[in-house]
């Protein structure tokens, strides 16, 4: 049985995040997507609640995740351990790694496929 995917965008500004997933949601039409961006109160920022409450409402098995800047990061990597599905976070060039996997994903290629190519967009 082929594994489930979906990918996560996390940006520090609540539109960045959302303006990403409409773009991957258009071209990747059958790549689950989500996005959570900014702080408490729609600040910017990221927040662990907020990224915690968006991964408890995805039920694929193994998420991709992108992210914008370093603080983005560290709240991931803090909820990594506390999760159960596959949780892989990509230190890529956030807008192309996360058009590069859905564009892949959606053509059914294998997550072996995307992370090589991933690979050449590492930062």
């Amino acid at each position: 049985m082929k594994e489930e995917y979906a990918i996560l965008v996390v940006s520090h500004v609540e539109e960045i995040a959302d303006g990403l997933k409409k773009l991957l949601d258009q071209t990747a039409k059958t790549v689950k997507i989500y996005a959570v961006g900014g702080g408490i109160g729609g600040g910017i920022g990221t927040n662990y609640n907020k990224i915690s409450e968006k991964v408890a409402e995805i039920d694929a098995k193994t998420i991709l995740v992108f992210y914008d800047l370093g603080s983005a990061r560290m709240n991931l990597r803090m909820l990594e351990p506390n999760i159960e599905q596959k949780f892989k976070i990509y230190d890529v060039a956030f807008v192309e790694g996360a058009y590069l996997a859905a564009t892949l994903l959606d053509i059914n290629h294998d997550l072996a496929v995307v992370e090589k190519q991933l690979a050449k967009l590492a930062i």
